[in-house]
């Protein structure tokens, strides 16, 4: 799969990618909120994530209050049967997955609950919000896991390191 032979040229270019976030701290907050943006929109275009699941497969995400009440509602489940069927808590005192890949995960990579899904699954890989300044460590991170992230700092590197 041509995705997860990204994957691999992400772990090869990861000092390189890692010396691009240090150029992009130096940026200014709205020139950098821009240059991703555009990246992002120009990437998501082109990948059908459902062709990759990495996200689904390998990050726990934080589940919020307002995130279980929408899947107990979306499963017709009591949302306290929601946090003893399916959840934990962490040592940030968060709200997790108890196991992964997402309980929720179906064959080729269809999410069951999408449209109650957690916020933090709905805005991965987080690339296209304001303040990417705060979100470049786990941006970098996150080219390891997301195709789309990796083929974003291919994007932005020739504009940063010239």
């Amino acid at each position: 799969m041509k995705l997860e032979s990204e994957l691999q040229k992400a772990q090869n270019v990861f000092k390189e990618n890692k010396k691009l976030i240090e150029q992009l701290k130096r940026w200014k907050r709205k020139d950098l909120d821009a240059l991703f943006l555009k990246a992002h929109e120009e990437v998501f275009a082109e990948i059908d994530c459902r062709e990759c699941g990495n996200c689904c497969s390998a990050l726990g995400p934080k589940i919020n209050n307002r995130d279980i009440e929408r899947l107990a509602k979306q499963i017709n489940m009591r949302p306290g049967k929601i946090r003893k069927n399916y959840l934990d808590v962490d040592e940030d005192n968060d709200f997790v997955f108890q196991s992964m890949p997402c309980p929720f995960l179906k064959e080729g990579n269809f999410c069951s609950v999408y449209e109650a899904r957690p916020k933090a699954c709905e805005e991965y890989p987080h690339t296209d919000y304001p303040n990417m300044q705060k979100r470049l460590h786990i941006t970098l991170k996150n080219s390891l896991i997301c195709p789309g992230v990796y083929r974003m700092l291919n994007l932005i590197r020739p504009e940063v390191m010239d």
